[in-house]
């Protein structure tokens, strides 16, 4: 397969990127800064507004390693994976984003989100509020081949690869140990497992450690 990375420098991206190249993906990371921080050896200083769909052809999948954790720059979550959106609206090439644990559901109903609980960390607020408004506006575009991953709640920068995980969907997941919790790695892991199969079309889906 070949993917483009795009916001590559992000932790996230870098473990996306290590998983894709272990298992022989013809893997470019495009960044916004002039070190690759990244193990790819393609790598093109670009940021994701100065993309053009020339950049992105010929790819199987892009995935958007987007991250902003200051509140005025929240916004940019939205405008990224709607501007990756229009390049690649039209074509068989796959988005895949990395999405947050905010906006999944604490209900079978669907009508209450973890970021809404009165325990939820106020310094999380902005982001989770700013990645749940990119998955509704994702979920209006049916010219694009979206999937928008969610970690679990703990999301491990670096925790260990345990190489297991359970994929599930809309709703806050906790595994046989009453965890809400997942690693950088595994949550590669469940990234690149999504690229290779495309089980997920236009969909959210969300992962948790087993």
């Amino acid at each position: 397969m070949r993917i483009a990375v795009v916001a590559a420098n992000g932790r996230v991206a870098q473990k996306v990127i290590k998983e894709a190249l272990n298992r022989g993906f013809d893997v470019t990371a495009f960044g916004r800064g002039a070190e690759n921080k990244t193990v790819a050896s393609n790598y093109v200083q670009k940021d994701i507004m100065d993309l053009t769909k020339a950049d992105l052809i010929g790819y199987d999948a892009v995935v958007d390693g987007f991250g902003a954790w200051k509140d005025e720059e929240q916004p940019m979550h939205v405008k990224t994976s709607q501007y990756l959106c229009d390049l690649l609206s039209g074509t068989d090439t796959r988005l895949l984003v990395v999405g947050g644990a905010g906006s999944l559901y604490v209900n079978k109903e669907h009508t209450v989100q973890v970021y809404q609980g009165a325990d939820f960390p106020k310094a999380f607020l902005p982001l989770a509020k700013a990645q749940g408004k990119e998955l509704d506006e994702l979920r209006k575009r049916n010219d694009v081949k979206w999937t928008f991953i969610s970690p679990a709640g703990e999301f491990q920068a670096d925790g260990e690869r345990t190489g297991k995980y359970i994929l599930a969907g809309e709703e806050l997941t906790l595994n046989s140990r009453g965890e809400s919790i997942i690693s950088y790695a595994d949550y590669a892991i469940a990234m690149v497992d999504e690229m290779e199969k495309g089980n997920h079309i236009q969909q959210r889906i969300s992962v948790v450690r087993a």
